[in-house]
């Protein structure tokens, strides 16, 4: 279980990115979070597995603050969490190998992280999350090399080297196009129902959001104001729609089928 407590982040410019936020996550949820860029969702995201230092406010995890970890202890507990990142995070210039291998620098012996040495179990484990990606056959080449939704895949994969417990996922297909991303979402899912893996992801796409949430939590200037399951995405009224992407909001189609049409954040 993943409890977030009357969560805040104040920037150092004064910017209130999260303003006393508070949900929970049960174990093996898929948890959407929504609302437009600006709104909070990668800070909090980043804040859970510590990229990011929250002001104030609590992150429990099976029953430890991680808010309150350092060094060691801190390090322990990143390695259950995997992260994918918008714009992939990959080392373009080497090879699809050896970034999936950098998701075991965490469990790796200083020494051996410093100069990339893993062991065979490691990268025998490598070659099994690429394969599940179905990307194996593209091992040996540089990332620059790949396309974006194959890179995309490597992030995946990469995350997969922890052995996760849970996966963070910010923004995870906004670069692709719309089959690519249901490709990617698609290998979340699969994650998170045969691997009973916890799945926090944060869409803009309402299509998408309806496809694989089966929570939902809207965020709009750093506060939560909009919680659901799959059924009450379905059933989104205008009023709520509004409430998270603002008045000047439209709905392509008058449904979720679409974007956010032309919503923009003031």
């Amino acid at each position: 279980m993943l409890e977030i407590r009357h969560l805040t982040k104040i920037y150092g410019d004064g910017t209130v990115a999260l303003k006393d936020v508070s949900f929970n996550v049960p174990d093996g949820e898929f948890l959407i979070i929504i609302g437009l860029s600006g709104s909070g969702k990668s800070t909090l995201l980043r804040c859970i597995n510590r990229l990011i230092d929250p002001t104030e406010g609590e992150i429990i995890w099976d029953g430890v603050d991680v808010a309150q970890l350092q060094g060691e202890e801190l390090r322990v507990v990143r390695r259950q969490i995997g992260m994918v990142f918008q714009h992939f995070n990959l080392v373009k210039r080497s090879t699809v190998l050896t970034n999936v291998l950098a998701g075991r620098l965490g469990y790796a012996p200083t020494r051996s992280s410093m100069f990339h040495q893993f062991s065979e179990k490691d990268r025998n484990k490598a070659w099994g999350a690429l394969a599940k990606l179905g990307i194996e056959d593209q091992a040996y080449k540089r990332a620059s090399e790949l396309s974006g939704g194959q890179q995309q895949r490597v992030g995946v994969a990469r995350a997969l080297m922890q052995d996760p417990k849970m996966i963070l996922a910010d923004e995870p297909v906004a670069s692709l196009d719309p089959v690519l991303a249901h490709s990617i979402l698609q290998y979340l899912e699969r994650l998170n129902r045969e691997d009973k893996m916890t799945v926090l992801c944060s869409l803009h796409y309402l299509d998408l959001v309806q496809r694989y949430a089966t929570r939902v939590i809207g965020l709009r200037k750093g506060e939560i104001v909009y919680e659901g399951n799959k059924e009450d995405i379905q059933a989104m009224t205008d009023e709520e729609f509004k409430e998270i992407y603002g008045e000047e909001a439209e709905r392509v189609g008058g449904g979720l089928e679409g974007s956010l049409g032309k919503a923009k954040e003031k």
